[in-house]
């Protein structure tokens, strides 16, 4: 059984990592959308193509159209900190339980 654990460490870990790295990503997105970036810059289309997967979705539940400030990174970044909290530590614990 202590494979199986090791393997959901890992996974936990991972999963850890990235879902940290899109906390930042998301961070960084919203405060360079506070100067008009340029859209052509290398950058700021990584971030384009990182981020928008996941705050379109919350747009479109939260119907922005009457909404003067764009609260969706919060949301997000709220939902990813749940996940993190809930998920990761439930599978740590359930891998350290199997070790």
């Amino acid at each position: 059984m202590f494979i199986v654990g090791n393997f959901l460490l890992s996974i936990a870990r991972i999963l850890d990592i990235i879902i940290t790295a899109l906390y930042w990503i998301i961070i960084v997105k919203a405060l360079i959308s506070w100067v008009n970036p340029d859209p052509f810059n290398p950058i700021v289309q990584f971030l384009q193509r990182v981020t928008e997967p996941i705050l379109n979705p919350i747009r479109r539940i939260l119907k922005m159209q009457f909404w003067a400030i764009d609260i969706s990174p919060i949301i997000a970044i709220l939902c990813l900190i749940f996940i993190q909290n809930f998920f990761v530590r439930t599978l740590t614990d359930l891998a350290l339980r199997l070790r």
